[in-house]
């Protein structure tokens, strides 16, 4: 009797997803629809309460959006998730009505934009895990690590994936979804499949976060604050609220001015930004946390899509194929939308064959992450010291149009919609050049791209 891992009967009906993030878990609960196992593999020790960092998610101690579409999107693949993330202390707040945000070009006006849920990424993975782990057919194994790949009886398919700790772990699909931690490409070597093409893009942006309690004052007019730097003004800084009454601050720089790590340093970056906005919020305010900084902010898209060769039984997804400069939020959204993806493309397809259609799941997933990528890299490449491939004449002309965009934006709703829309992954990016967006931007193209902000917005009071 044949007793390859393909064949083996523990693996006729299993999944393996790798990662315990937002992309995995998602993912995994979309694959248990199709599966009569799903198993997700995670490297980190997780907590009961699920609240501590974890080595895993490096950049979960800093600020995180889920921006509108992602909200929908999760709430779609998991009823109910939003009120229990509410519950648990989340904001779910309307952008940028809600919040004191300069822009590059100006303070925006308390203008209808787009929802935005706003929490510490410890307890929305918590949060979503259990969730998730609710469903009998999806279990976790934490602390485990991935070893490699286990290859079917042809020596080029996919039959599961060996664990470190436990041997070989039999399934009819792996996913990975291990984010920046990827040893895909090293694992499709072994296989004797070529490496993807990598494009990548840095803009050397570095963070440095730090938790305050909130100050009470009940006549404060916001819940939030977002003051962009711009090239020739690198440095910003973003203030959120997350559970705990606490505030998360996040400050931001790139290349040389990157935010110091150690106080008084930390207060000092704050009070020289473009506007002292920030700085008066939190100079009185008690700190709770260290400074901690994370520079691993760089745009990687690895072009599995494009592979002339896929192996049978093997996915990639969420950050393990593309991960962004995560200054403008997308990550998290991004990570719902290829979960979205893979439920459609599944369509169909009974579970006998999803394994051989990998190669075209891999295709039909990879536009999840276009429409950010294309923002991220866009803008990353306004900053002069950015690495990467030089912006062509259609991302030039983009740039100028929509720094016009953003200057109509920051006071007329009729812009501001659209522009968040955009921005929120809801609506399409060819929203804002319909006829009538385009005729309004091209009425404000006189104004001023960059313009000496007041220090604070008219519509609300300085401390």
């Amino acid at each position: 009797m044949d007793d390859t891992p393909d064949n083996h009967s523990e693996g006729r009906d299993h999944a393996v997803v790798l990662g315990a993030g937002l992309a995995g878990l998602l993912t995994a609960r979309v694959l248990a629809e199709r599966f009569a196992r799903v198993t997700v593999v995670e490297r980190d020790e997780l907590s009961e309460d699920g609240l501590r960092f974890r080595p895993g998610v490096p950049q979960s101690r800093h600020a995180h959006v889920l921006w509108a579409r992602g909200v929908d999107v999760m709430e779609g693949l998991l009823p109910g998730i939003t009120a229990e993330l509410t519950a648990g202390g989340c904001a779910l707040l309307e952008s940028p009505r809600d919040f004191l945000w300069l822009s590059p070009a100006d303070w925006f006006g308390p203008l209808p934009g787009t929802r935005v849920l706003l929490g510490s990424r410890e307890l929305i993975d918590w949060t979503l895990r259990r969730a998730v782990l609710r469903d009998g057919r999806i279990r976790l194994l934490a602390g485990r690590a991935a070893a490699g790949l286990v290859a079917g009886a042809d020596g080029r398919s996919v039959a599961g994936v060996t664990l470190r700790e436990d041997g070989p772990l039999p399934a009819r699909l792996v996913v990975d979804a291990t984010g920046r931690t990827s040893r895909t490409p090293a694992w499709l070597a072994a296989l004797g499949y070529p490496a993807p093409a990598l494009t990548r893009y840095d803009s050397h942006l570095g963070y440095s976060s730090r938790t305050y309690r909130t100050p009470a004052d009940p006549a404060r007019p916001w819940r939030g604050m977002y003051v962009q730097g711009r090239p020739d003004s690198p440095r910003g800084g973003v203030l959120v609220p997350v559970d705990g009454d606490r505030w998360l601050v996040t400050l931001i720089g790139n290349g040389e001015h990157a935010p110091p790590t150690k106080d008084p340093d930390f207060l000092e970056f704050a009070r020289g930004l473009r506007s002292p906005a920030l700085y008066d919020a939190i100079r009185e305010a008690e700190p709770l946390s260290d400074p901690t900084g994370f520079r691993g902010t760089a745009n990687e898209r690895r072009h599995y899509e494009r592979a002339d060769r896929w192996p049978e039984g093997l996915l990639v997804v969420g950050d393990a194929a593309c991960r962004f400069n995560p200054v403008y939020g997308h990550g998290m959204t991004v990570a719902a939308l290829g979960a979205q993806a893979l439920h459609e493309a599944l369509a169909g397809l009974d579970t006998e064959g999803i394994p051989a259609a990998c190669r075209a799941l891999q295709r039909r997933t990879a536009p999840a992450a276009s429409v950010a990528w294309q923002i991220a890299t866009s803008e990353d490449l306004r900053y002069p010291g950015t690495e990467g491939p030089p912006p062509d004449r259609a991302t030039r002309i983009l740039q100028r149009y929509m720094s016009r965009v953003m200057v109509g934006a920051n006071t007329d709703a009729a812009l501001c919609a659209p522009f968040f829309g955009v921005l929120s992954l809801t609506a399409p990016p060819t929203t804002l050049l319909s006829p009538g967006t385009v005729l309004r931007v091209l009425s404000k193209w006189r104004l001023p791209t960059s313009p000496e902000a007041p220090a604070y917005p008219p519509h609300h009071r300085s401390p």
